[in-house]
């Protein structure tokens, strides 16, 4: 089955190291279980997408169209032979030639890891499971935004963990970067 790596909105905004508008806690970590799997898929010359947020709404504070927060973060910068779409919407199929390329690819199962797991990693994960993807969350490379309902607030754990067991029941298999990749090179050396 032909895999490819998904990387949604790993962009400097999100990060408090580069003065990022709108920091996530935990985000230098999940970047680098992101780059770890991403020097893997590099190795092994897997396909690698990643995603850019650039904001169109009149009233965005982040992700605005050249500044240096909507860049990507240092330690997962695309590739010359990488592909990069930019997205204007959380669901990275929306208004891109996302789906597209995959099917052209022949693509059947995404490997995803980013920003934000409450937002682009959901919209994103239950959007390609609708488009008949297998799909793989790896959970200690994502981050969340802590969040509020009803004047109260939700912690950051809190939202990540009520996400991720949201998509694991059916919408994709969630492990951790360690077990994936193991897992991964176990089955390359019995081919």
């Amino acid at each position: 089955m032909k895999t490819a790596l998904l990387l949604l909105e790993i962009q400097n905004d999100y990060f408090s190291t580069v003065n990022g508008r709108t920091p996530l806690e935990h985000s230098l970590e999940a970047s680098i279980k992101a780059q770890s799997v991403l020097n893997f898929y590099r190795e092994k010359n897997h396909p690698v997408i990643h995603l850019q947020h650039i904001s169109t709404h009149p009233n965005a504070s982040y992700f605005l169209p050249c500044t240096k927060g909507a860049d990507f973060y240092s330690n997962v910068q695309p590739l010359k032979n990488e592909t990069v779409f930019k997205k204007h919407y959380p669901n990275c199929f929306k208004d891109t030639p996302l789906l597209n390329y995959l099917n052209k690819a022949k693509i059947q199962h995404l490997v995803i890891c980013g920003m934000t797991t409450q937002g682009t990693v959901d919209a994103s994960v239950r959007a390609a499971f609708d488009a008949g993807f297998i799909c793989t969350v790896l959970h200690d490379a994502c981050a969340a935004q802590q969040l509020e309902f009803n004047n109260a607030v939700i912690p950051v754990q809190q939202v990540h963990h009520a996400f991720l067991a949201a998509l694991e029941q059916g919408y994709a298999a969630v492990r951790s970067t360690d077990e994936y990749l193991q897992k991964a090179n176990a089955s390359l050396s019995v081919a």
